[in-house]
């Protein structure tokens, strides 16, 4: 008898608070009607009151105006076609290494400022590392923290430099200018170059994407980090549907050409980097 008793109270109790808060979720809803009701008949008499005073403004010989302010974003134009006339600077004989200092120099002086390769090669970051094999791994240094090994002869051990370091020496010459644009889609780098700007870029000697065979990972202070001894450097200077145009400071040669599809597919599998000036 005891436990019929219990569970029947229990129902009762459930069934009165399911009432209760019946009710207090209609009355919530008629004040959120009441408060709606009230904002809407202020707004419009706002906006009643607002053309009432454009309209004697208008009388009056003014022009009405809306003050809101409207941000547009930019509208980018892509030209289909774009080649610009760019320096052509050759890293041989002097530095058989400097394809990135000598492509910036390349870079700076279509922006106005001539600067020698020499002096950019001196004045680059470096990562000090001395070259070593442990335990058949490669230790050397970063080509994202510094120019990696030896820029002026190949009988000594040495690489590349990457994109960070290439902007901050770049930012020296053209301080408050410098855009790295590493990361980011091939169309967008391809932005500049319509409105005039070479790129600086990073890629591999065959303009296309290499094969895993030709990559190794070293260890460095501070990582791991995957290179290939194809790295290269070169100054994107014009585009159309099928073709890629750059100047190679190896060939002498303005306006070199190679297919657009396979020199995207180079460029995205080194890193998508890519610097230019604004």
């Amino acid at each position: 008898m005891y436990r019929r008793t219990r569970k029947h109270s229990y129902f009762k109790n459930l069934q009165r608070a399911e009432t209760e808060r019946r009710h207090r979720k209609e009355a919530r809803t008629r004040a959120a009607i009441s408060i709606f009701a009230v904002v809407l008949f202020f707004s419009f008499i706002t906006v009643f009151y607002i053309g009432l005073g454009s309209a004697d403004r208008e009388s009056e010989g003014e022009p009405a105006t809306l003050e809101i302010e409207f941000l547009e974003e930019e509208e980018r134009i892509l030209k289909s076609v774009s080649i610009i006339d760019a320096p052509l600077i050759l890293q041989l004989p002097e530095l058989p290494r400097g394809c990135e200092v000598t492509s910036l120099a390349m870079l700076l002086d279509h922006a106005g400022i001539p600067v020698d390769k020499m002096t950019l090669a001196r004045e680059i970051r470096k990562d000090e590392t001395v070259y070593r094999v442990e335990g058949g791994k490669i230790h050397f240094g970063n080509p994202y923290e510094g120019f990696v090994g030896d820029m002026y002869d190949r009988s000594y051990p040495g690489l590349a430099v990457y994109h960070e370091p290439i902007c901050e020496l770049a930012e020296q010459y053209l301080p408050g200018r410098i855009a790295d644009l590493t990361g980011m889609d091939f169309e967008d780098i391809l932005y500049p170059i319509s409105d005039g700007r070479p790129v600086w870029v990073i890629v591999n000697s065959e303009y296309d994407e290499l094969d895993e065979k030709y990559f190794k990972v070293w260890k460095t202070p501070s990582g791991s980090v995957t290179i290939t001894y194809k790295t290269h450097s070169v100054l994107l200077t014009g585009y159309d549907d099928e073709k890629i145009y750059f100047n190679d400071p190896l060939v002498n040669q303005k306006n070199r050409m190679v297919d657009r599809s396979a020199f995207e597919r180079c460029w995205v599998q080194m890193g998508r980097q890519a610097v230019t000036y604004e």
